[in-house]
């Protein structure tokens, strides 16, 4: 069992650390929280230099690597500044739904473009009224002749007020039981009449990741919208959150790492009663146990992510991984606050920012008590 990372693992590391030691201006990065702005410009140069297509095949303009590497590039990223991190990387959010359940045809025309940074992309699932529960879509997608017209509300959606195309769950057959057994996937173009789209604003954190609602009011698309197999919209869903949680993970990861590092420096610097506050056993070993909680949460995640690599996609694993590394980014982040005193409350020392970016991973892609509900489900398969 080997846990070294290839050289060529590790330059890609050393390659975004590079870029944003670079590129991730802290006087910018304070702005956009401030605006709740996407960092476009940003995003675009990542794009150009293939840190947001790390899993895309090469024949459409993609790296051709894996999830692993994807968790490697979102960890550096998120490590050097937890918004601007979290925005980047996720501007391809459900555009793998196309390349796992696409047409050809739609591979061909929104994959290059996602990949070259020219698009941004976004999934919508989550109701108003229905949060977790994706059991039941209340949009609802009706088919007259050879069309399907649409109609229904998503919020939280992330990009949805910058992207280019959206993929949308609904429901198609609402007399089939269980229910989930009748929903399907669309993808639908920015400008689509009859598509809304509002920004949500005031967020807690993850300011740069701009959120929206949707609205679709008789939204027209034909069978060629539909992603995937018509009716297996729930199983091709629950396929990509089982992959996209160790993203999240490795999001958690990253912030936690970050803060520790802000904390650590400070506590090995700012002196108290005439000596380092590192030298404090409250402050020292509180440290201690948090690298350790990091190193942990690392090690979950990258073997979460091996696993899918190797064609071994564990929910389980997935699951624990992200449910790990979201309450270790939140501890980290909250100790590294305490550890700064009052400039730990400023947002110039960026530890409060990543506090406030950490508590979304406890939330999207489900909540630490779905996975804990997920990882007692397989426990009771297995056992």
């Amino acid at each position: 069992m080997n846990f070294d990372l290839t050289e060529e693992q590790l330059e890609i590391k050393r390659a975004v650390k590079e870029f944003c030691d670079k590129e991730f201006d802290p006087e910018l990065a304070l702005e956009l929280d401030r605006k709740e702005e996407f960092p476009m410009e940003l995003y675009k140069r990542a794009a150009k230099l293939g840190f947001t297509s790390m899993v895309f095949p090469e024949e459409y303009e993609g790296q051709g690597y894996g999830i692993l590497e994807t968790c490697l590039v979102v960890e550096e990223m998120c490590r050097a500044d937890s918004s601007l991190g979290v925005a980047i990387t996720s501007g391809t959010f459900g555009s793998e739904l196309i390349l796992k359940h696409g047409t050809e045809g739609q591979k061909e025309k929104y994959l290059p473009p996602i990949c070259r940074g020219d698009f941004i992309s976004s999934f919508a699932v989550t109701e108003p009224g229905r949060g977790s529960d994706i059991t039941r879509m209340d949009t609802v997608a009706i088919k007259y002749g050879e069309d399907w017209w649409i109609n229904g509300t998503k919020t939280f959606i992330t990009n949805a007020p910058i992207a280019d195309f959206i993929i949308v769950l609904c429901q198609t057959d609402t007399k089939v039981r269980p229910t989930y057994r009748g929903e399907t996937l669309f993808v639908i173009d920015k400008g689509t009449y009859g598509l809304q789209v509002s920004k949500l604003v005031n967020k807690m954190g993850i300011r740069c990741s701009v959120t929206g609602e949707v609205s679709l009011s008789d939204v027209k698309v034909t069978d060629w919208n539909i992603v995937g197999e018509l009716n297996r919209g729930f199983y091709h869903s629950m396929e990509f959150f089982d992959m996209t949680r160790v993203g999240v993970a490795a999001q958690a990861v990253g912030i936690a790492q970050g803060s520790f590092e802000i904390a650590f420096k400070y506590a090995k610097k700012r002196e108290a009663f005439g000596q380092p506050i590192i030298q404090f056993q409250l402050i020292g070993c509180g440290l201690s146990e948090i690298a350790t909680k990091i190193e942990a949460a690392r090690l979950l995640t990258y073997k979460a992510a091996w696993l899918i690599d190797q064609g071994k996609m564990d929910p389980m694993v997935t699951s624990m991984a992200k449910l790990y590394a979201s309450k270790a980014a939140m501890e980290a982040t909250d100790l590294a606050i305490q550890t700064l005193g009052g400039y730990g409350y400023i947002g110039e020392y960026k530890v409060e920012k990543y506090h406030r970016d950490a508590k979304i991973t406890e939330i999207y892609e489900g909540t630490s008590e779905i996975q804990k509900l997920t990882i007692l489900r397989y426990l009771l398969q297995r056992y």
